[in-house]
């Protein structure tokens, strides 16, 4: 048995060199993040980035839905169109797989994220819930067959040219993932793990333990391994984007790293250990290209900047709704009312008051404005509970260029 699971080997690079002088620049620059604005305005963003992670996940997997409906469907907000309101709920549950992974984290933090049942159980978060129509994987033929949520496959599948272990080997490989990659061992130090992160998210898709969703559970596998390293900023930017971003490259990578051995010089296992470390570098790169254009964006001069921008844009009638109508105008100081909310990450309504250099009266009007536009959030109806700023998509397509696609613009 062992001789055959053997075959997924190196489950490791034998060359580190590159890959840990990029692991040192994502650990560093990733770090710098956390110190850039204010905890809750911080947190704010990081809500923010689990709907961004949902969207390109989604889309490496060629579902398209976007952000905005998102932010919908967060809110029960579904389209009347079955194959839209489907691709949100589909959304909306990633979204919460995400949350829940960080609740279990915070619950248990000596979790091997690596385990089986741990990736048994992410899989079964997100296909418990999901719509019906999107519980039938393909098989050979067109025919159709049932994806059981939390469960490993039954059959045997190819894909691409890969033909994956056999049913009877798949917990033997799971078994073998589970204990090497497990952050708790005591190999797992310095820059290790974060190399180490890189090669599981391939070996994991080699495995292709389930019969749909091996993709988005390696990413959310990817996105708790981070955290339970504790990797600071993680959270702050997330992988999928920079995959997504290459999907081309990243398709072709992860099957590149499918590859046996080319050679004696190529490793001592049966697969490649070049086109393993090959895949290790795209990914870290990938990861570090994030961390530095959210490091970017977060300059606090910069991003107070884009916050006036906006307004000024707004109320010049540019930024235009879905419909092509243009937005109400905002209330005259309500660039100072964000600015101040992003820099302090939470104010007062009184503060708000002040601010506004009018009567309360008037204060609460625009406040009453702000809090309808979601461009403010609390965690209260209380009359007097602090306020902190919100980040609507068009609204955060401004603060953050790029983050979305084009058209969230408008």
């Amino acid at each position: 048995m062992y001789s055959e699971i053997s075959q997924f080997e190196p489950l490791f690079p034998s060359e580190t060199g590159e890959l840990e002088d990029l692991a040192y620049r994502l650990v560093e620059t990733s770090a710098r993040l956390e110190g850039r604005l204010s905890p809750a305005t911080l947190s704010g963003i990081a809500e923010l980035l689990r709907v961004v992670n949902s969207y390109y996940s989604n889309l490496i997997e060629g579902h398209n839905t976007h952000p905005i409906d998102i932010q919908r469907a967060m809110r029960r907000e579904y389209s009347d169109d079955e194959d839209k309101r489907d691709l949100q709920i589909e959304s909306r549950i990633h979204i919460e797989a995400q949350q829940k992974i960080l609740e279990r984290l915070a619950a248990e933090p000596e979790t091997n994220v690596a385990a089986p049942d741990f990736l048994c159980w992410i899989h079964g978060e997100f296909y418990e819930q999901m719509p019906e129509r999107l519980r039938w994987a393909k098989g050979e033929a067109e025919e159709k067959a049932w994806i059981e949520a939390g469960k490993v496959r039954n059959n045997q599948v190819i894909v691409g040219r890969h033909l994956p272990p056999t049913v009877e080997s798949l917990g033997g490989f799971l078994r073998r993932f589970g204990e090497f990659y497990n952050p708790a061992n005591a190999s797992m130090r310095g820059l290790r793990p974060i190399i180490a992160l890189a090669a599981a998210h391939h070996r994991l898709m080699w495995i292709h333990p389930f019969l749909d969703g091996n993709g988005r559970v390696t990413r959310l596998f990817t996105d708790a391994f981070f955290y339970r390293i504790n990797f600071s900023g993680y959270g702050l930017w997330n992988a999928s984007r920079g995959l997504a971003r290459q999907r081309g490259e990243y398709k072709q990578f992860l099957a590149a790293a499918d590859e046996r051995r080319d050679n004696d010089f190529d490793g001592r296992g049966n697969l490649s250990n070049r086109t393993l470390t090959e895949f290790c570098r795209f990914f870290l790169k990938a990861c570090l290209d994030q961390a530095e254009y959210m490091n970017r964006m977060l300059a606090l001069g910069d991003f107070l900047q884009r916050v006036e921008n906006y307004v000024e844009r707004r109320n010049a009638g540019i930024i235009l709704t879905e419909a092509g109508e243009k937005y109400p105008r905002l209330p005259d100081r309500a660039a100072a009312i964000l600015k101040e909310a992003a820099i302090k990450g939470e104010i007062t309504r009184g503060e708000i008051y002040k601010i506004v250099e009018m009567s309360e009266r008037t204060g609460r009007n625009v406040l009453k404005t702000l809090l309808g536009e979601k461009l403010l959030v609390s965690d209260s109806d209380w009359h007097k509970a602090p306020v902190r700023l919100g980040l609507p998509a068009h609204f955060a397509a401004y603060l953050f260029p790029r983050l979305f696609p084009d058209d969230v613009r408008k």
